[in-house]
């Protein structure tokens, strides 16, 4: 087991439970991380059963080929973003029949102060998960406030948004901002007796932005419906409100599309649902795994299934 990538699964036996796998079914994780999920379709699909896993973090990835290197050429692996589904499977000949899409981000990135995730500890403001160009530090640095308060106010919901974009345009203005413990005092600064939430949700908000996690959750969702083969099923886990918003809302689109006004006996404009849904209502963690993972208390787990 590779050990600088260390990560317990998140709902595991659910996550296998709902993608149904079956041997020799052929599998794609988008999130790969660590190989957890990974190893359990893998075992599960055996003997001849294939996964590709993609990841667009080079460390989680290169942990992966070490913890699933004995499923040999069973396993493809591909440094990229989920978003990115449709071109690699442009050249994948067989059928998949089911895809898993994990979007937490890993205690092995989140516990390292170097990679910046994190207000617990102190390391440069970057927050990438892979090798983009922008950083967690451009974004405070370099935004104009208006657009800092938008980012805190749409992807961490923070209602004192606007206040701690003041008070990081004011704080630059005399030092450039480059660490995360230098940014959670600006934030703290702005309140007597500053919440953890709020932090929590202001490193959220700009995390989402450096990676443009809900444009890549958008275009992968659709493309991982396209490449799955008739029966085969999507799984998706969540772990904060406007993800698990857009998957349930794109689900909802998705098997039932159709744009007749409700009033009309037929439909006329001949759109087909394209998935049912499996899950009505979210999977959650139990206590007991809540007890073991704290980090699993927020995760949804949906489902859904290609007609």
């Amino acid at each position: 087991m590779h050990q600088s990538f260390l990560h317990r699964p998140v709902l595991l036996n659910q996550s296998l439970d709902h993608l149904a796998v079956q041997p020799g079914g052929n599998y794609l994780d988008g999130t790969l991380g660590g190989g957890g999920h990974g190893r359990k379709i893998l075992e599960a699909s055996s003997p001849d059963g294939k996964l590709i896993g993609l990841d667009r973090d080079p460390e989680a990835l290169a942990a992966a080929r070490e913890n699933l290197s004995i499923f040999g050429d069973r396993v493809l692996f591909f440094e990229r973003n989920f978003s990115e589904l449709a071109d690699i499977m442009a050249d994948i000949s067989f059928d998949i029949h089911g895809v898993l899409l994990d979007l937490g981000v890993s205690s092995p990135q989140i516990d390292r102060p170097e990679r910046g995730f994190s207000f617990q500890g102190d390391g440069p403001l970057d927050m990438r998960m892979g090798n983009s160009s922008l950083t967690a530090q451009e974004i405070i640095n370099e935004y104009q406030p208006a657009e800092l308060k938008r980012i805190f106010w749409e992807y961490g919901q923070e209602k004192f948004s606007g206040r701690i974009a003041r008070a990081i345009v004011q704080a630059r203005e005399k030092d450039r901002i480059t660490t995360t413990g230098h940014l959670a005092e600006i934030i703290k600064s702005t309140r007597p007796e500053m919440p953890t939430k709020t932090l929590s949700r202001i490193f959220q908000a700009i995390r989402i932005e450096v990676n443009d996690e809900l444009g890549s959750l958008k275009k992968g969702l659709q493309a991982a419906v396209d490449i799955l083969a008739s029966g085969g099923r999507l799984v998706v886990l969540t772990y904060h409100s406007l993800e698990d918003g857009m998957v349930k809302g794109l689900f909802r689109q998705a098997a039932d599309p159709c744009t007749c006004p409700r009033h009309l006996p037929y439909c006329g404009c001949g759109k087909k649902p394209i998935i049912k849904i499996i899950t009505r209502k979210p999977v959650l963690p139990d206590d007991d795994e809540i007890c073991q993972n704290p980090r699993a208390r927020s995760a949804h787990l949906r489902t859904a299934e290609k007609l």
